[in-house]
C-alpha cells in the first residue's frame, strides 16, 4: 500500500543564495503570481518578482532569520542580511506569508496564475496571462 502526503502537510524548504537564511513552509500554497510593482522591480533589479503565499503558522526559520524592510506602510520584505536575497513579504497582522518562488528553488508545480501591477510592467516582456478560474 502506498501513502501520499496531502499538499496541506507537505513541507517545502528554501532559503537565500548564501544559505544563511533557511526556512520550511507547510500548508497549501496560495496564489502563485508575478508582480511588476516598482518595489519588486527595485528590490530585485529585475522586471518582476514571483511570489506564492503559505499559512504563517506553517513557517519555520532555520539558521538566521531575515532582516526586514518596510516597502509599504503595513507591508515589509524579508531579505538575507549577508547576500541580500529577497526571501519573503509579510503584511502586518497577516495570517499568511508570501515567499519568492526563487527562494523555493522555482518548484515546477507552482506556476504563476496572474501578474500584479501590469501597469508598471516593462513593455518588452510578455505579461503572465490571468489563468485563474
Amino acid at each position: 500500500m502506498t501513502s501520499s502526503t496531502p499538499a496541506s502537510t507537505t513541507a517545502r524548504s528554501g532559503g537565500c543564495l548564501c544559505g544563511k537564511v533557511q526556512f520550511t513552509v507547510t500548508g497549501e500554497p496560495d496564489y502563485p503570481h508575478t508582480c511588476s510593482c516598482r518595489d519588486c522591480q527595485g528590490l530585485s533589479g529585475a522586471p518582476m518578482m514571483s511570489w506564492v503565499s503559505f499559512p504563517l503558522d506553517g513557517l519555520a526559520w532555520s539558521g538566521a532569520e531575515p532582516s526586514w524592510h518596510y516597502t509599504w506602510p503595513d507591508s515589509k520584505r524579508g531579505f538575507c542580511p549577508s547576500c541580500g536575497s529577497q526571501i519573503c513579504a509579510l503584511d502586518d497582522g497577516a495570517t499568511s506569508i508570501a515567499v519568492t518562488l526563487s527562494a523555493l528553488g522555482n518548484p515546477p508545480d507552482l506556476v504563476p496564475v496572474n501578474q500584479s501591477f501590469r501597469e508598471t510592467a516593462v513593455p518588452w516582456l510578455p505579461q503572465v496571462p490571468d489563468t485563474r478560474s
